[in-house]
């Protein structure tokens, strides 16, 4: 359990775990809806170890965070629309769903070619996909998909014991999932009502 400054997270923890990750780890994370688990979507390895303790099928992707909108548009295509709109939202509680560019592991991807992108308004975050250089995968803590989100980093160290290498405390997140849109086509989709306000996507 490392415990980080989620206002001004500590440098030099922040890159002893950006190594860890660089060498396959899994680590438990805080972001602005829940508390995560993730790696770099470049380990494949790693990334088969989080869909293993997801108990997840591997037909259903996970979804990834990069640092700013300008890190995102490396990964994926944006359109002018859905460029204005995720300026507007980001950094924020939403899941954006973007065609795929093809630097992005397969793994990482579903059949249409298309993710789920998160730019989390938590500074840990961040400022971890900032000095690893990739963005991380992001799925919330649990063993499985239908248990509900825990708040405390302690309650979360002792469901996931032995199942994940790094834990990172920074402080109490009150879980409410993120909002996802659907951005791959002209008109923007709700897929789902969470945190962030969804009202100027209708």
């Amino acid at each position: 359990m490392l415990q980080i400054n989620p206002d001004n997270p500590q440098p030099r923890l922040i890159s002893q775990i950006a190594e860890q990750l660089r060498r396959g780890a899994v680590i438990c994370y805080p972001t602005d809806t829940v508390y995560g688990i993730g790696c770099d979507i470049f380990n494949q390895k790693a990334v088969k170890r989080i869909y293993q303790i997801k108990q997840r099928q591997k037909d259903k992707p996970f979804s990834f965070m990069c640092e700013s909108l300008k890190n995102v548009s490396t990964y994926c295509h944006i359109s002018n629309t859905a460029y204005r709109l995720m300026r507007k939202h980001l950094p924020g509680p939403y899941t954006f769903v973007l065609p795929t560019m093809k630097i992005v592991p397969k793994i990482m991807t579903t059949k249409q070619k298309t993710v789920g992108i998160r730019v989390p308004d938590n500074n840990i975050c961040r400022m971890l996909v900032e000095i690893l250089g990739n963005p991380i995968l992001t799925t919330s803590a649990g063993r499985k998909e239908d248990v509900e989100p825990i708040y405390d980093p302690y309650d979360i160290e002792d469901m996931l014991k032995g199942c994940v290498d790094i834990f990172i405390d920074g402080g109490s997140v009150y879980p409410e999932p993120s909002s996802v849109v659907d951005l791959t086509k002209d008109q923007p989709e709700i897929i789902r009502v969470g945190k962030g306000d969804v009202s100027q996507f209708d």
